[in-house]
């Protein structure tokens, strides 16, 4: 019997340690159970209003139509090919991956479709940029074979009631096997989008029934924080585990050192890498049922989650006002930045009040 396809993903999973391939993660899509899912690896970089996400598809199996659909927060200004060595360099800054397995099943047929906004080919690679509803995007996706089964259609229908705007890979495998590719060859890929601050879709990754393990590394203009009042004092993140999120966890975080930035930059298509950047990579292992957020980063650096489905942009900006992350207990104020200014306030006036009142206690004495 047909196995169940894996949700949605944005990463791949990436073997670098080895002398194995990297494989695609999440909506991998293959008519058979013959694919493998490992470790997710992806680079999501952020400066300036310019998101930049970077990601490679490979896979294993015997098979001949495979493909991957990804919800983005944004149209893509440019998708090129990505840098060659660029995820594997990352990945040795940190530790070996494993990997899991997965398989497919088949769809309905579909009626009215998405509209097509981009198409690019990037070596055994056709990728389509596509926006519309949930449903037209079920249909696009039918009709143009990938298969889904009801998991997968009901987390395209949930991302797309926050963004419109999906990316579909398909693997030519006829143009691999001409190219003198094999299976597990990677095909890199950089998107560059405009967003207001990195968004993440992380639910994606939670395959039923598999533990969710995944390698998120992030290249910001400063240091990222796991909570507001960590982001206030400058408290490093390193080995803390994010409030609400069961093992993910902020495992390195440095500056860009000088041969780090050298080798990123270096690579293919990365010259826009940043020497004054900071790298954090973030390592999630929870089970599948625990793992239904998404994930933003606050212009002051402090992570955000969000159940997914949540549009892009509010997974900060909606949680700054009224809609504070689901693993936040509920507060007077409605939102911890407000509770903690409060606090110090608090602990302001107190302070003043008790220093005029002790002045006022010493005066009294003196003149007695």
């Amino acid at each position: 019997m047909l196995k169940k396809l894996a949700a949605l993903t944005i990463a791949l999973g990436l073997f670098v340690m080895q002398a194995l391939p990297a494989f695609a993660c999440g909506a991998l899509i293959a008519p058979n159970g013959s694919v493998r899912l490992s470790r997710a690896t992806t680079l999501v970089a952020w400066h300036d209003g310019v998101e930049r996400y970077l990601t490679s598809f490979s896979y294993q199996g015997d098979f001949s139509n495979l493909g991957w659909i990804v919800p983005l927060p944004a149209v893509p200004q440019k998708i090129e090919e990505g840098g060659a060595w660029t995820l594997q360099r990352l990945a040795l800054e940190t530790h070996p991956v494993r990997f899991a397995a997965f398989g497919a099943e088949d769809a309905a047929a579909p009626s009215a479709t998405a509209v097509v906004l981009q198409q690019v080919k990037i070596e055994a690679l056709n990728i389509t940029v596509i926006k519309g509803s949930g449903q037209e995007v079920l249909n696009w996706a039918a009709s143009n074979n990938f298969f889904l089964n009801a998991e997968t259609r009901e987390h395209l229908l949930a991302y797309a009631k926050g963004s419109p705007i999906f990316l579909a890979a398909k693997y030519d495998t006829s143009a691999a096997k001409a190219r003198g590719l094999f299976q597990g060859d990677g095909t890199p890929i950089l998107i560059t989008m405009r967003t207001e601050h990195i968004w993440v879709p992380l639910e994606v990754l939670a395959i039923e029934g598999q533990q969710v393990q995944a390698d998120l590394y992030l290249l910001t203009d400063q240091p990222v924080y796991t909570t507001a009042f960590a982001a206030m004092v400058g408290q490093s993140s390193v080995g803390s585990e994010i409030p609400g999120a069961s093992g993910f966890v902020v495992s390195f975080q440095e500056q860009l050192t000088p041969t780090l930035y050298h080798d990123l930059s270096t690579d293919r298509n990365m010259g826009w890498v940043r020497s004054d950047s900071w790298l954090t990579y973030l390592s999630l292992n929870a089970p599948e049922p625990t793992v239904t957020y998404d994930l933003g980063v606050s212009p002051s650096g402090v992570i955000r989650l969000a159940p997914y489905g949540t549009p892009p942009m509010a997974v900060v900006d909606g949680q700054s006002s009224q809609q504070p992350p689901a693993w936040v207990p509920s507060l007077p104020l409605g939102a911890p930045q407000v509770l903690l200014a409060v606090i110090i306030l608090l602990s302001i006036g107190s302070g003043v009040f008790w220093i005029v009142r002790g002045k006022r206690r010493a005066r009294a004495s003196a003149q007695s």
